[in-house]
């Protein structure tokens, strides 16, 4: 069986780009970053309403940010540590356990020992009619550049130290023409990330039709061996919003303040609570 799961936006122009640039050496490590979304309120009390109880927007809204944060820049670093805040009281009562607003903080380590943090913030109680209706803005910082993006502004704003604005332009647009590292491997030029539910077939095909069935083992092995969207890649990601519920679900329960140790001393994931130092293990292997 070739089981795969895939996140599309891997394959979006931008992103894509982003990991280019970062592979290929041009951004230099990465350091720290911070992502925010803002859903309006008729989302949470519309098509949200029935199973929004007890539920946060990070779970559902920075997972997102999560794993292109964790492909584009690994796999050559380790998640460190998880830690979140968040505020209630309109969605759901102050004291409960449905979330307004979530903050939430990633920290990873790189073979250098040097760290990268990143911020995440997401909520669903924006004003309606705010401008941008989901409004996004995302930025990352390197040893020698900057990268953001903004929703209303409709863009990529880059700065490469000595490249920018003369080989690299401040302002690119690789919506139309780009070269890329794609997800898989490749190098390409193309478009829009729609290319990756057609990749998903093109490797299903491979698999079973494209030579002899005696040889389907080699060709199942083949493309399991792709590890862009294979069950593995989102170890950490799993790991993360599991260590982020659990983190909420303490402040929910009276003990804010909580942080989860990722493959320490301890287990795989260990949150310690606030003048506790006997951690509560969320999982004992390895992340």
């Amino acid at each position: 069986m070739l089981a795969k799961v895939v996140y599309h936006k891997l394959a979006d122009p931008d992103h894509k780009k982003l990991r280019t640039l970062y592979q290929d050496g041009v951004l230099k490590h990465v350091n720290n970053g911070y992502c925010s979304l803002l859903e309006p309120k008729s989302i949470s009390g519309g098509q949200f309403a029935e199973w929004i109880t007890g539920r946060n927007p990070a779970t559902y809204v920075a997972v997102h940010y999560l794993k292109l944060i964790d492909f584009t820049f690994g796999p050559n670093w380790s998640l460190d540590r998880v830690s979140a805040t968040g505020q209630r009281g309109l969605v759901g009562p102050a004291d409960g356990p449905t979330w307004d607003s979530v903050q939430l903080q990633v920290v990873y380590r790189h073979p250098d020992t040097r760290e990268a943090a990143f911020d995440i913030h997401t909520n669903w109680v924006t004003p309606d009619n705010f401008p941008g209706y989901v409004e996004q803005e995302v930025q990352f910082r390197f040893d020698n550049a900057v990268w953001s993006a903004h929703q209303r502004k409709r863009g990529v704003e880059l700065t490469v130290e000595n490249r920018t604005p003369g080989e690299l332009k401040n302002t690119p647009n690789y919506h139309y023409n780009g070269t890329f590292l794609e997800p898989w491997g490749d190098r390409s030029q193309r478009g829009y990330g729609i290319e990756v539910i057609e990749r998903f077939f093109q490797e299903a095909a491979f698999v079973e039709f494209d030579g002899p069935s005696e040889q389907r083992n080699q060709r199942l092995a083949q493309m399991r061996a792709l590890t862009y969207n294979d069950i593995t890649a989102d170890r950490n990601c799993v790991a993360i919003v599991q260590s982020l519920e659990a983190i909420l679900a303490r402040a929910a329960a009276g003990n804010p303040g909580c942080l989860v140790k990722v493959n320490g001393s301890a287990g795989g994931l260990a949150l310690y609570e606030p003048g506790n130092a006997k951690p509560l293990v969320l999982y004992e292997g390895r992340v």
